[in-house]
Order: structure tokens, then C-alpha cells, then sequence
């Protein structure tokens, strides 16, 4: 079952300015887990990324997903929508 492992202090925004808050989402498939990023704006629907990381443990994502820059942010926001 996917879980929220970090949740991000800032705000994204898409070109047309829709302001999204973001989530970083992990779910564990055999030996490795999984990460993703989820966008969800103040109306409207959630966009979610593909696989954006595949770590040996849970806490390995959150390290991941604690690092994340504002720039990795932008990009990742265009893969998912």
C-alpha cells in the first residue's frame, strides 16, 4: 500500500499558474521501493509522476524525497501533467 513519506515545505506552479502543493509517495514491490511524486492543487485533480526513484528501503526514499529541490520539482510537474 502506498504511504506519504515527505511532504514539501514549498509550492509549485505550472505555466498557466495553478499553484500545487507536493507529496512524495513510496510503495514497497519485493526488495526495492518505490517513489513518486504527487501534485495536487487547491482545485482540481491530483497529477501523479511516474517511478521518479527506486530504493533499497523505506527510509532511503525519504532521504531521496527530502532533497528535492525546487528546480526537480518543475520538471517533475511537466512529466506529470
Amino acid at each position: 500500500m502506498a504511504e506519504v513519506v515527505h511532504v514539501c515545505d514549498y509550492k509549485i506552479s505550472d505555466d498557466a499558474g495553478v499553484v500545487y502543493g507536493v507529496q512524495a509517495m513510496a510503495e514497497q514491490h519485493g526488495n526495492v521501493w518505490i517513489g513518486w511524486l504527487e501534485f495536487t492543487p487547491d482545485i482540481g485533480d491530483t497529477l501523479r509522476t511516474g517511478e521518479e526513484t527506486s530504493q533499497p528501503d523505506r527510509q532511503a526514499v525519504v532521504y531521496w524525497a527530502s532533497g528535492l529541490q525546487p528546480i526537480y520539482l518543475e520538471g517533475a510537474l511537466r512529466r506529470a501533467g
